[in-house]
């Protein structure tokens, strides 16, 4: 998983609430591998696209100004509804490593610390704040500081953000579930060698 520090980079405003992970990944692309060539069109793919498979004109990440985004800066409650870790996959495959608003679906922000995506909970007025900036300078900058936990908007506006300790650490270093266990690698061997050696009884028979 791709360490996350210091992120400067285009940003898009989502002005709709309650955003639900079928909208940003159908339910019809769940059996598609993340290695497929084409997983970066599967993010809002019923919006995104039209009938035809041509990019519909109207829909923002379409637009010439956000098509190298990688933050997008969302309203209430982005991501509710089914429990869906591709939705977290399309994001990452367009090269979108954070996503700000004030409320996120549960599960959504969950699996978006484990897979190098970075939700970050603001209020409802920061998070106004910054779309009306986004829109007002299509193709502004947003700058997020992991390690100093900071948001730095169009407008040169600091904004400190709050973020779990350990999943602070897990961004910061990369680090999947199975890397995560892995730096534990010497502590569990000296665990069971000591176990082996003082209760030789606990050791299932082979």
């Amino acid at each position: 998983m791709k360490p996350f520090n210091v992120l400067t980079a285009v940003a898009v405003p989502i002005d709709q609430p309650n955003i639900d992970t079928d909208r940003i990944l159908p339910a019809r692309f769940l059996k598609k591998s993340r290695n497929d060539p084409d997983y970066h069109k599967f993010l809002f793919h019923d919006v995104r696209f039209c009938e035809d498979g041509s990019e519909n004109p109207d829909f923002i990440l379409n637009q010439n100004a956000y098509h190298q985004a990688g933050i997008l800066v969302a309203d209430r409650n982005f991501a509710c509804g089914s429990s869906r870790e591709a939705a977290v996959y399309a994001l990452i495959a367009n090269n979108i490593r954070c996503v700000i608003a004030p409320s996120f679906g549960d599960i959504f922000f969950s699996n978006s610390f484990k897979n190098g995506n970075l939700p970050i909970i603001v209020t409802d007025e920061i998070s106004q704040n910054l779309r009306r900036q986004l829109r007002e300078q299509p193709g502004a900058e947003i700058t997020v500081d992991l390690p100093a936990q900071i948001i730095t908007a169009p407008d040169e506006t600091k904004f400190p953000f709050d973020i779990d300790p350990a999943r602070k650490e897990r961004l910061l270093e990369g680090l999947d579930d199975i890397t995560l266990t892995l730096k534990y690698e010497n502590d569990m061997a000296a665990y069971e060698k000591n176990r082996a050696a003082s209760r030789p009884w606990s050791i299932p028979a082979s």
